[in-house]
């Protein structure tokens, strides 16, 4: 029943570091075993895909299923329909599988807390996918009043940006402060299991300094588990999407900055190398021979005549830390993404907490 996570007491190197401008991070890519295997897992996508499934299991034992088709292939949002304008039971059965997968995130929430980075931790956000649904905003809501009714004082809140968004816009807060000097904007890349997300950040520190106004300009989604890429053919296909991307916003005005904010599933070695964690990605991201740094490097070695920087991290620290903004309030905060699996980080401000008055 141990934890591995990174190693955040000495990894000060470029990627993957603890050491970021503005937070220090106190854990991430945490593996909790029970017997059961991954204790994370109780709280993925496809935990709330198992719960709903053993529920209509057993009302097909009396022919009372209100639904048709195989559960999996039933979308968050179908669910989301049938919960606001379905029959009775066909909601109420969408509200049992969300108080049983809100038990479970509850669990794996307590489990996450015994550990002493996560201890002092005051708020949670939660991302990922299953978030952008109304079934898993319940869920998020139901699992906070849970640990509440324990006496557990965590605050669970959704992520504000859009999942998708929330990668790329976390990006900015790896950069160095030199970019926000001279650029308007930078280059990020969200790197899934099922899909390659690359876009530029519009930076807008004219509305808010903080980078709470930070947005994404422009993306382009590449589902890759449709097509089953090599490893390479994936690299290069990200490498396309990354020009392309530069090409269209410096043609809008933009100011780019040289730097690329790369957020992958996984533990990050300082050198840009993948220790483990990438299995989901097409072909073999771990190999000792090759690595993501220095392949994008090759790609795109400068944006607007300056030599590229790269900095990369694990793909939750960064959908982490878009929410950096809104924790500024508190000292100890975290983030789970709900996914394929779950992800997660936590954090230590810098700076000592903005407490809001409470009126």
């Amino acid at each position: 029943m141990g934890a591995a996570t990174a190693d955040t007491t000495s990894n000060h190197g470029t990627h993957g570091s603890a050491e970021l401008p503005s937070v220090h991070l106190t854990s991430y890519n945490l593996e909790i075993r029970d017997q059961d295997g991954f204790v994370g897992d109780k709280a993925s996508r496809g935990a709330f895909v198992e719960h709903l499934d053993a529920l209509r299991r057993h009302l097909r034992k009396t022919g009372d299923d209100p639904l048709a088709g195989d559960t999996a292939a039933i979308s968050k949002k179908d669910l989301d329909e049938l919960l606001l304008k379905g029959e009775p039971h066909e909601a109420a059965l969408v509200l049992s599988a969300i108080e049983s997968f809100a038990q479970s995130l509850a669990f794996v929430i307590r489990r996450f807390i015994k550990l002493k980075s996560w201890a002092p931790v005051e708020r949670i956000a939660i991302g990922g996918g299953f978030r952008e649904s109304r079934i898993g905003e319940l869920a998020i809501g139901r699992a906070g009043i849970i640990l509440h009714t324990e006496g557990r004082e965590i605050d669970l809140r959704p992520i504000r940006h859009h999942p998708d968004e929330a990668g790329l816009v976390g990006s900015a807060h790896l950069a160095p402060s030199w970019i926000f000097e001279a650029y308007d904007s930078l280059v990020a890349v969200d790197i899934g299991g099922s899909n390659i997300r690359a876009g530029i950040v519009e930076l807008r520190q004219d509305k808010a300094p903080d980078l709470s106004k930070a947005r994404v300009w422009e993306s382009e989604l590449w589902r890759h588990i449709d097509e089953e890429p090599s490893r390479d053919a994936a690299i290069k296909r990200l490498g396309e999407m990354l020009n392309g991307q530069i090409r269209q916003a410096r043609k809008a005005g933009l100011r780019v900055a040289p730097f690329i904010g790369l957020g992958c599933p996984g533990l990050i070695e300082p050198n840009g190398s993948i220790d483990r964690g990438a299995q989901n990605l097409p072909g073999n991201w771990e190999s000792s021979r090759f690595n993501l740094v220095d392949s994008i490097r090759e790609m795109v070695p400068e944006i607007g005549e300056h030599e590229t920087q790269i900095v990369m991290h694990n793909d939750a620290v960064i959908q982490g830390l878009s929410e950096m903004p809104g924790m500024q309030d508190v000292e100890h905060w975290a983030v789970l993404t709900i996914g394929t699996g779950l992800g997660n980080a936590s954090y230590r401000n810098r700076t000592k907490p903005k407490r809001k008055d409470k009126t």
